[in-house]
């Protein structure tokens, strides 16, 4: 069984999904029978690259709140993050363009499989939400993750130096990601069977992943992402579902 998995780097509720997906695939007893592919999604794919801001004030402005409050958001997110066993970040990140990213994780893919990709990608994950140095100005830094995920690094070097490598494979996930009707992220497609919209408890994941296992029709979604619910948040282009007090 496949499960595609539409994500961003950028996207903090992707960071968690990812963890309760994973908590519901080490207890699903067929997990070795289960291939996970990670697909692109930019949720902001007009941002020049270098182009970058610090993430509380682009909160404060987006949601039209304080810093303060943007920051009691934060810590709200952190709070979900820390349940999944993920370190989290709530002051002092940044965010920017994530292209290069994605065109990285199908050089992962098609060097190492599946396993390097998601190497990769978790690298990303704790570079950007957990650790103090960007990932959105430095390729070096890129570079040195895709290092220490087991990839070559002058072969990483040379896809960041050509714009165009790997670049139709990150556009064609995202045309696929409009024709299934993902109109935000994490969303998850498990053997083109179902959609699982959103950072869903891993309950959701468990329920879809049995499912999907004998059944066969069109695909499903079970689960809207909501964005003023913590169960289902998820990321679109108009931003991030912020954790309720």
């Amino acid at each position: 069984m496949r499960v595609e998995i539409w994500s961003d780097i950028a996207c903090p509720w992707c960071y968690v999904g990812k963890a309760r997906f994973e908590k519901a695939l080490a207890a699903f007893p067929h997990q070795d029978a289960v291939e996970v592919i990670h697909r692109s999604f930019e949720l902001d794919p007009n941002r020049p690259k270098g182009d970058t801001a610090a993430v509380i004030p682009m909160l404060a402005q987006k949601y039209g709140m304080t810093e303060d409050q943007a920051k009691d958001a934060e810590r709200r997110l952190g709070d979900n993050a820390a349940a999944e066993g993920l370190a989290y970040r709530t002051e002092g990140r940044d965010h920017g363009n994530t292209f290069d990213m994605h065109r990285l994780l199908h050089f992962a893919k098609e060097k190492g499989g599946q396993d390097a990709q998601d190497r990769l990608i978790g690298a990303f994950y704790r570079a950007n939400f957990a650790e103090e140095r960007s990932v959105f100005d430095d390729d070096e830094r890129l570079i040195a993750l895709a290092a220490d995920a087991g990839l070559d690094a002058d072969a990483a070097r040379a896809v960041l130096a050509d714009p165009d490598a790997y670049a139709e494979a990150v556009r064609a996930d995202e045309r696929e990601a409009a024709e299934l009707g993902a109109t935000g992220v994490p969303f998850f497609v498990l053997d083109r069977k179902f959609g699982v919209s959103g950072a869903q408890p891993a309950e959701v994941f468990t329920q879809a992943l049995e499912q999907a296992w004998g059944a066969r029709s069109p695909l499903t979604v079970l689960a809207e992402g909501a964005a003023d619910t913590t169960d289902g948040d998820a990321c679109g282009p108009d931003g991030c579902a912020v954790p309720g007090a």
